[in-house]
């Protein structure tokens, strides 16, 4: 590699390496194209990977191991007695650690593997064709064919809350706390804020949930979202509704409460803010380039992931794509890959599977009943109680429940949603269904697994079609029909 004035040539500068950025560097390389990758970070993966997704989810498992444990009463009905369980929360955040190195060091050995140059260092436009690098060994410039922009986004502050990494936390400050805080507040109605609460709540932290809203996860079905909030409230989960915007005041941090007025945290409690994210776009020199930025620094792409200039490419959350998902970022990365390398392709998912770990797991894809009916649709739907799946019964599990929702006029699939263990899982076959034009028909035909949670989405299709076996006029009960 050369460093100082002289220029490197190669086929396709990546700027940015969490999933989509990676994951764009791996395809065209594999494609034939010579490949640098270039992060501020040392570490690929980006906020997924080292900050984000990966040690959110370590710590929902690790907690729910450990809720399971400390529940006496569930495990003596098992016939199982343990002692009290201990929690050793430095421990648990080595172990979640351990988790983000091993990722981290996986997806190094697939760049180099792969032939793809890492640089570390802010990189930026020159000109239209031109990249310079300022990093910790001097900077270094590049000419491309192709750019693919995968720089990710950061979170925004409330007004008057920057975030100071003390009081006013993000969510990665959050998930990198030293030790549990006794009490904290969570501000926010998005997956990331209900996982935080769950898994803090699990802990022993004394947890309030501030969201701005009617109610949290306003996309997702609204029983399953009651299910949910009744289980954030058995774990001790303070929730309140249509809180007025916090802010600092000569006590604390203060918010209105419809119910009980003006509330002030006190000082001793974080506060985490859930919400609106900002692209990391402000300072690539992105006028060099021909380009403009949206709403929130984001990026205006095609179908084909191009940018409005042609040779420039982007992908994740630094595009106006929503939702925001490394799934979205993984698949838009491999379309601008097979973009620039000439083939014909698009983004143009039919459904986008959504999976929050709150008490009790959700899944959902497609629509809603309410968005299906808002949209036009005659709808029909199902519905099955996971109390009456013997599977979930041997899991210890019996709230929850799976939902369907269908074009009344074909008995086209629009919608699934899954409330209960392993709920992420099981949307994949839904996920499917949808992208295939599957009907209610098609998926009540299909064998599954029997005993097994997959019997839920059988079962439910069964429901909308007016034949479910185990369960008596469409209502959720428990008893003799439990197969």
């Amino acid at each position: 590699m050369v460093a100082g004035d002289l220029t490197t040539a190669v086929d396709v500068v990546v700027l940015g390496a969490g999933p989509g950025g990676y994951v764009a560097a791996i395809r065209a390389a594999q494609l034939g194209k010579s490949v640098v990758i270039i992060d501020r970070e040392a570490r690929p993966g980006g906020t997924c990977l080292n900050s984000g997704c990966i040690p959110l989810k370590a710590l929902v498992s690790a907690s729910e191991r450990y809720a399971q444990v400390t529940d006496a009463a569930t495990l003596l009905a098992m016939g199982i007695a343990v002692g009290a369980g201990q929690l050793d929360f430095p421990k648990m955040q080595d172990w979640k650690q351990s988790i983000v190195t091993r990722l981290t060091e996986g997806v190094n050995r697939l760049l180099k593997g792969n032939h793809v140059e890492q640089i570390h260092g802010l990189g930026y436009f020159m000109s239209d064709h031109e990249m310079r690098v300022e990093g910790e060994y001097g900077s270094h410039r590049f000419s491309f064919e192709h750019c693919v922009l995968a720089v990710g986004a950061d979170p925004v502050a409330l007004p008057d809350l920057p975030f100071d990494g003390k009081t006013i936390l993000t969510p990665p400050q959050a998930l990198a706390l030293p030790a549990l805080p006794p009490a904290l507040a969570i501000w926010g109605q998005d997956y990331i804020a209900l996982e935080l609460a769950t898994t803090l709540a699990r802990l022993g932290t004394k947890v309030t949930l501030l969201v701005p809203g009617e109610r949290p996860l306003p996309d997702i079905e609204a029983v399953a979202v009651r299910l949910a909030m009744a289980g954030l409230r058995k774990l001790g989960v303070g929730v309140v509704n249509e809180v007025g915007l916090p802010l600092a005041g000569p006590t604390g941090i203060t918010y209105y409460n419809g119910k009980a007025g003006t509330v002030t945290l006190p000082t001793t409690t974080p506060l985490v803010v859930c919400g609106e994210v900002q692209a990391r776009t402000h300072d690539l020199n992105l006028h060099e380039v021909g380009l403009a930025l949206g709403e929130n620094g984001a990026l205006w792409v095609g179908p084909d992931q191009r940018t409005k200039t042609e040779y420039v490419m982007a992908a994740g959350d630094c595009t106006q794509h929503r939702p925001a998902l490394a799934t979205t970022a993984i698949k838009q990365a491999k379309v601008a890959a097979e973009a620039l390398a000439g083939r014909k392709v698009a983004y143009a998912p039919q459904a986008w599977p959504q999976v929050i770990h709150t008490a009790l797991e959700i899944a959902s894809v497609g629509l809603a009943a309410e968005q299906a009916q808002a949209a036009g649709y005659q709808i029909k739907t199902g519905r099955f109680a996971l109390a009456a799946n013997g599977r979930a019964l041997t899991l210890g599990a019996d709230a929850g429940t799976a939902l369907i929702v269908a074009d009344a006029t074909n008995d086209a699939i629009l919608g699934v949603t899954i409330v209960g263990p392993r709920a992420g899982d099981l949307i994949s076959e839904a996920t499917l269904a949808i992208e295939m034009g599957a009907t209610l028909t098609d998926l009540a035909e299909i064998l599954h697994p029997h005993p097994g949670l997959g019997e839920l989405l059988l079962e439910s299709a069964e429901s909308a079609l007016g034949q479910v076996i185990h369960q008596l006029s469409n209502e959720l009960r428990t008893g003799s029909q439990v197969r």
